[in-house]
């Protein structure tokens, strides 16, 4: 890759911005550029406090970790089912395993570049990235989304009201990483979570005026709330959102902004 490419193809990494200066992003760039972005957007995905604990040696709180122990196991996860669901469409496995594995990448790191026109995977793949919008990266990190301890506080916390359903007097208490969880943080997650979704909901409708099909309209609302860049359908990979009128455009650009808020 020449100097003033990888300069800036290091920022955009290292931002998870996603900033590049190609239309065709980074597909037209060697396997071997593609694999080292796909790490490096991993490892910007993860909690940078972390990277501290590991400069001052304490290597046990790392690894006890469940936050990142649940964002490794999801990108494994999704990686090896699209891989496997969309393996018809590519020459090799290798191929298949490069392709797959830098677009878990880029949608859970919210960096958004891409090696290949995803529109055109199975349905069950694009879910999996629609998901992935979502989830974001780890707390702490550049990434933006949901963000992944809010998503094992939400799952703890919906599984010990199951519990509670079925065991109505039993006591059970959401931990993280072997530490309780007070309440107050767990009516925090549960309070954001609803208005990330009343957000998500208002934006779409808003939205919805425009004359595009309703797999556009929701990833462009998904991808700009979560600060990803590419959806899906109009705008894919190899679509944008120029089409939009300018009130959507002065909404989605909203959307952006408030996403990181």
């Amino acid at each position: 890759m020449p100097l003033f490419d990888s300069v800036i193809h290091a920022f955009g990494t290292a931002g998870t911005g996603g900033f590049g200066i190609k239309s065709t992003s980074i597909a037209g760039y060697t396997p071997y550029c593609q694999w080292v972005i796909t790490i490096f957007m991993l490892l910007f995905s993860i909690n940078f406090n972390l990277y501290y604990l590991l400069l001052i040696r304490k290597f046990k709180a790392v690894i006890k970790s469940t936050e990142l122990w649940f964002f490794i196991g999801l990108v494994l996860v999704c990686t090896t089912i699209i891989t496997l669901n969309i393996r018809s469409m590519y020459t090799t496995w290798a191929e298949t395993l490069r392709i797959s594995s830098f677009q878990v990448a880029s949608i859970i790191s919210t960096t958004g570049y891409s090696t290949a026109n995803f529109n055109t995977w199975p349905g069950l793949s694009k879910a999996i990235l629609m998901l992935l919008m979502i989830t974001g990266g780890c707390a702490g990190s550049t990434a933006g989304g949901l963000k992944q301890s809010r998503v094992v506080i939400l799952c703890k916390t919906i599984y010990r009201e199951l519990k509670k359903m079925i065991h109505p007097r039993s006591v059970r208490a959401v931990s993280m990483e072997d530490k309780r969880v007070d309440e107050q943080t767990v009516s925090g997650v549960t309070t954001y979570f609803a208005f990330y979704a009343f957000c998500l909901l208002i934006i779409f409708v808003l939205l919805s005026f425009e004359p595009f099909d309703l797999e556009t309209n929701l990833t462009a609302t998904m991808a700009c709330f979560n600060n990803v860049g590419p959806g899906l359908g109009g705008v894919g990979p190899i679509g944008s959102f120029a089409d939009y009128s300018g009130f959507s455009k002065i909404l989605l650009s909203f959307a952006m902004l408030l996403g990181r808020l």
